[in-house]
């Protein structure tokens, strides 16, 4: 089952109980002076004051729960039977990733979250007090690297939008330290930019060298078969809630948030299928669409004539999974 993109109903409805009394302008103008400082290359230091975090939450909160859903759609579609009952959301912040685990995957039972930041540690727990799923979860204070050698192991680890936080030296004993606490499967997702599939890859060829599996994107676990100045990343639309509009200054009733992720597995998962790393180019005459293989990049063209396989190529999408062309 595909998951819908757009935020909860409870987590809207905690949201919304947290706005009460408080001014749009400030949150935007909060929210605006944190992005600036994640731009030049700061961290959730920035985020200080209860409501440093509820102007983050509004303005991030959308687009990365979006980014982790599809995250969790394409993992879930390449492997059909996945039922983990514990969660590890490492770097959690407000608690996204875990609200968008606790949606796409029902089996889910115990949630543990790790972050440094005690503001957002507050409004995570504050949010998840009115869930139904998530009332119960472990939410521990303190720095990944620091923290994660106390944390329980878990079936699914999630990292979200969090290795760009740790410095360069740092990101590889976190990834075998979040590998070692991962029982079955881990997912990391980043911006969907050069500098965060560059992490990713990083992470991807240390831990495949440990025993690691690709289960998705990837149709292979050799190197990147992309070259620069391309990189692997997707694109996932969301819609905007009216104040989410209001505290980013934005028209558009939709975002498009870019993304790049990986999600690795203890065992093997075949098969593997390709995956569509662009939107395919229709015409009247043929359907182009890039695919990652298992024997590389290839540029499928399916002609008009071929009716079925044309009309099958048409429901194509960025990032969409293509059975039988691995």
């Amino acid at each position: 089952m595909t998951v819908a993109p757009d935020l909860p109903a409870e987590l809207k409805a905690a949201l919304d109980a947290r706005l009460q009394g408080v001014s749009r302008n400030d949150a935007a103008e909060r929210a605006a002076r944190i992005s600036q400082t994640y731009r030049g290359g700061g961290n959730s230091v920035a985020i200080r004051s209860e409501a440093d975090a509820l102007a983050y939450a509004l303005a991030r909160m959308p687009a990365t729960y979006a980014a982790v859903i599809a995250s969790l759609n394409a993992l879930c579609g390449s492997r059909p039977g996945f039922a983990p009952e514990s969660l590890l959301d490492v770097g959690a912040g407000p608690g996204t990733a875990t609200w968008a685990a606790a949606q796409a995957l029902p089996s889910l039972a115990s949630f543990t979250l790790i972050d440094a930041n005690s503001a957002l540690r507050e409004l995570a727990l504050d949010l998840g007090r009115g869930s139904t799923r998530l009332r119960d979860m472990r939410y521990q204070r303190g720095e990944a690297l620091a923290t994660l050698a106390n944390a329980p192991a878990a079936d699914l680890v999630v990292a979200s939008y969090m290795i760009g936080e740790i410095g360069q030296a740092g990101q590889g004993p976190l990834a075998e330290l979040i590998w070692a606490k991962t029982r079955d499967t881990l997912l990391v997702v980043e911006p969907g930019t050069p500098a965060g599939y560059a992490r990713i890859m990083a992470l991807r060829e240390r831990l495949i060298a440990l025993g690691a599996h690709v289960a998705a994107p990837c149709p292979h676990d050799r190197k990147c078969p992309l070259q620069p100045p391309d990189w692997c990343h997707f694109t996932q639309r969301l819609p905007r809630l009216r104040v989410h509009k209001q505290v980013k200054g934005a028209d558009l009733p939709f975002e498009d948030e870019k993304f790049s992720y990986l999600a690795l597995t203890r065992t093997p998962v075949s098969p593997r299928p390709a995956r569509v790393l662009a939107q395919p180019n229709v015409t009247k005459v043929e359907i182009s669409a890039k695919l990652c293989t298992s024997e590389g990049v290839a540029v499928i063209k399916v002609p008009r004539r071929a009716k079925a396989d044309y009309a099958r190529a048409r429901r194509w999408r960025w990032g969409d999974a293509v059975a039988g062309k691995d």
